[in-house]
């Protein structure tokens, strides 16, 4: 393949693609994933002071955020360290699921 093939193949697999949206929405993800995490620690401390224990469920909504970021990382540049990741944060939100079930049934507090 020549330099002009090699040009019009890439120009053809990005046509229709703005990358100015790409990069916003990406820049919004961060900023929503930020507040999130700051809503959660949030809720936590406000259940654990009033309630007296915190509630499980939102730990696990968060985790598994984590998890299927980096589980969409992963598959998409093949990087073993995502993985590794990827299954850290799976693990977490398994155990925050348990636990959560736990807390459900009145096992847990």
């Amino acid at each position: 393949m020549n330099r002009e093939d090699i040009l019009k193949k890439a120009q053809a697999e990005n046509s229709g693609k703005d990358y100015a949206d790409i990069e916003a929405q990406k820049s919004g993800t961060r900023a929503a994933y930020f507040v999130a995490v700051i809503l959660v620690i949030i809720v936590d401390l406000v259940n654990g002071f009033v309630l007296g224990y915190v509630n499980r469920g939102m730990d696990f909504v968060l985790f598994t955020m984590a998890f299927v970021a980096f589980l969409t990382k992963y598959i998409k540049l093949r990087k073993r360290h995502e993985l590794f990741v990827a299954i850290l944060w799976g693990l977490l939100a398994l155990m925050m699921l348990v636990l959560w079930i736990l807390q459900l049934c009145g096992v847990a507090k």
